[in-house]
């Protein structure tokens, strides 16, 4: 099985003003005259880490990552305002355009998978292709599945459901995002800190195949307030997406190679939508593999690696 390329650095970092508020954190890492490719970090709100480099052959690509609006060191940090999916997909659009970039071979896990198709959908033209994993079309039924009581979520992991739906009344768990929410936007800082732990705590540890309830993650407070509340901004709104909007609008992109990969116990974002994905994107390649929902699980890790290596040998976009 491959694993990941060994720990880099970025050989230059970018602060892009996207607009009068937002200013973006951007680096590259890789060889400078390599097949550019860009990196988009899930959440919503996680930020990019070294790790995510890794996914990526150094001495052939030109890897680029972005902090997203208000997440890791762009800034303002955790910002909501002028923070929805079309400021982010045409902040990708500005980057590129900044760093002289022609096209570039997109890649996207979780949330990224939503934003890389939503961004080739609106710029197919400056795509060399896709990776996503861990498909998430940002649709209510999948908030549901996860985050609400009518989900199937909570019947996997009933031990952690049971630590995330206890804190909220009973009276309010008919709409488990809209509570949080409440909770999170509330003037009280404790308050908004207690229920970002708690939003995280639940996602946290469904994340891998195998996990253990009750290890503590330990994480700076307003750190994990930042990435709840823009987590929760996007999906009490449901990604700012009409309803099936990137399945919709599939045609747009079919022309480009893609590969699909799905860990077949992902309980965060289910097989299912990454199924429905393939079949109104026949062209793609699915490629299901037994693991949970992180990039870094060694199936996982295992088939992104192979994705990037087989572009790389194509020469896409060179």
């Amino acid at each position: 099985m491959r694993t990941l390329y060994p720990p880099i650095t970025p050989y230059r970092e970018h602060t892009i003003a996207v607009d009068a508020l937002h200013t973006l954190h951007v680096e590259e890492c890789g060889n400078p005259e390599g097949i550019p490719a860009v990196f988009l970090h899930g959440g919503p709100g996680a930020g990019v880490s070294p790790v995510h480099r890794r996914f990526f052959d150094p001495s052939r690509y030109r890897i680029v990552l972005i902090d997203q609006r208000g997440c890791g060191c762009s800034t303002p940090f955790g910002e909501l305002r002028d923070n929805t999916t079309a400021h982010l997909v045409e902040d990708i659009e500005k980057v590129r355009a900044q760093l002289g970039i022609e096209r570039w071979l997109v890649f996207g896990g979780s949330w990224g998978s939503t934003l890389a198709l939503a961004y080739t959908q609106a710029h197919p033209h400056r795509a060399t292709g896709l990776i996503v994993r861990g498909v998430y079309l940002g649709r209510a039924e999948e908030n549901a599945w996860f985050n609400q009581a009518e989900g199937g979520a909570r019947w996997i992991f009933p031990e952690r459901w049971a630590r995330y739906e206890a804190h909220i009344p009973e009276d309010e768990r008919s709409d488990l995002i809209g509570a949080y929410w409440r909770r999170l936007d509330s003037p009280d800082q404790n308050t908004r800190i207690a229920a970002a732990i708690a939003w995280l705590g639940w996602e946290d540890n469904a994340a891998t195949l195998m996990h253990e309830v009750d290890t503590a993650t330990e994480a700076d407070p307003l750190d994990t307030l930042a990435k709840a509340r823009i987590e929760a901004h996007y999906f009490r709104h449901n990604a700012f997406l009409e309803h099936g909007q990137l399945l919709r609008d599939i045609d747009r992109i079919r022309h480009l190679p893609g590969v699909i990969v799905q860990g077949r116990y992902d309980i965060i974002c289910p097989a299912r939508s990454a199924w429905e994905l393939s079949c109104a994107w026949p062209e793609a390649r699915l490629e299901m593999v037994l693991a949970g929902h992180s990039a870094t699980e060694p199936a996982t890790t295992d088939a992104l690696v192979r994705a990037t290596d087989a572009f790389a040998d194509r020469s896409v976009g060179v």
